[in-house]
């Protein structure tokens, strides 16, 4: 298997102005209250800390890790829980931090977790949305960029734990050889 950065899609410039426009909102939506955002670990985890240091009001933060991808470039549907959370979310004012909206499984089955603890609310947060791969009704309040159903890696996300780290989002292909 050849993989092949096919293009940029999203340029770091332009990642952090819409990290700012979300970090202004959020700091706006939330200014009488203490918002407590959850990073859903790995690939969120540079938006996260990007989205935190735009939000200009007290908060607090925790992180979550999920996996459903394994070491493939598409959802299994089946999501485990890896990592839960260090701190109770009762009565609080949860932000969910997501690095991409898919088909939106995981999302689901965190919505439906988290519910179960009582939060006083509940938003999501997401850089990038696919909708044309949704398989289950997602709202997200508070959006980057949709995006083509390609496969893409950077800014967090990655392909088998690899590109996290380039500042860009880009398309990954896969070739068979």
């Amino acid at each position: 298997m050849i993989e092949k950065i096919e293009k940029v899609l999203l340029k770091e410039s332009e990642i952090q102005k819409k990290v700012k426009e979300l970090g202004e909102k959020i700091s706006e939506d939330y200014k009488d209250t203490l918002p407590h955002l959850i990073c859903i670990l790995k690939g969120a985890s540079i938006f996260h800390s990007d989205l935190i240091r735009n939000i200009s009001i007290p908060l607090t933060i925790d992180y979550l890790s999920v996996s459903s991808y394994g070491d493939k470039t598409e959802s299994t549907g089946r999501v485990h829980l890896v990592k839960d959370l260090d701190n109770p979310i009762k009565d609080r004012d949860v932000i969910i931090v997501e690095d991409i909206i898919d088909t939106g499984y995981t999302i689901e089955y965190l919505l439906n977790l988290f519910k179960l603890r009582k939060p006083r609310s509940i938003k999501l947060c997401a850089l990038l949305s696919k909708p044309s791969r949704r398989r289950v009704p997602v709202k997200i309040d508070y959006l980057g960029f949709e995006i083509p159903d390609a496969f893409v890696i950077g800014y967090g996300l990655d392909f088998d734990e690899r590109y996290r780290n380039s500042p860009d989002i880009s398309i990954l292909r896969l070739i068979e050889e």
